[in-house]
């Protein structure tokens, strides 16, 4: 880096494999800087499944629950693991959001005012993954500060 320090580093990052990649990429960003740290992870909502009705009989749907506490609490043990990787970092934010990836990343940054947003993808799309190369992209296309993408996906599929 180039004389320009970072203040406020949000990472964004989720529990699938190669996550540590990341976090290799973002310790000396945040360790003995005296920077900031938001450690972010983002539970998509998922579409309510509509069981049991007949919208042609005025049934109104089950709706199932988008998103379980079980996966709350997983992801913020996630994050409180991921708070041990920066021991010399006193201040450190942890944000366990529900909602759209994309949205949630670009809200929290532009609310907490981060200069840097650090975030791993996998390159790949789809219901089960956390960040695709879309929403990378799509971070990318409308952050008002700095976006640093890691490649973490599986380094034997090249």
């Amino acid at each position: 880096m180039t004389g320009h320090t970072f203040q406020r580093i949000l990472i964004a990052l989720d529990d699938s494999p190669g996550y540590d990649k990341a976090i290799a990429y973002a310790k000396p960003f945040v360790n003995g800087t005296g920077a900031s740290l938001a450690l972010m992870t983002v539970t998509s909502v998922t579409s309510p499944a509509n069981f049991g009705a007949d919208p042609l009989l005025g049934q109104q749907p089950i709706v199932v629950p988008d998103v379980s506490g079980a996966q709350q609490d997983g992801a913020q043990r996630f994050l409180q693991n991921l708070r041990a990787e920066f021991p010399e970092t006193q201040d450190v934010k942890l944000l366990n959001n529900i909602g759209n990836v994309r949205d949630e990343i670009l809200s929290s940054a532009a609310e907490w005012k981060a200069d840097l947003i650090i975030m791993g993808t996998n390159g790949r799309t789809g219901f089960d993954h956390f960040l695709s190369g879309s929403v990378a992209e799509s971070v990318i296309r409308k952050s008002t500060c700095p976006v640093l993408v890691i490649p973490v996906g599986d380094e034997e599929e090249n």
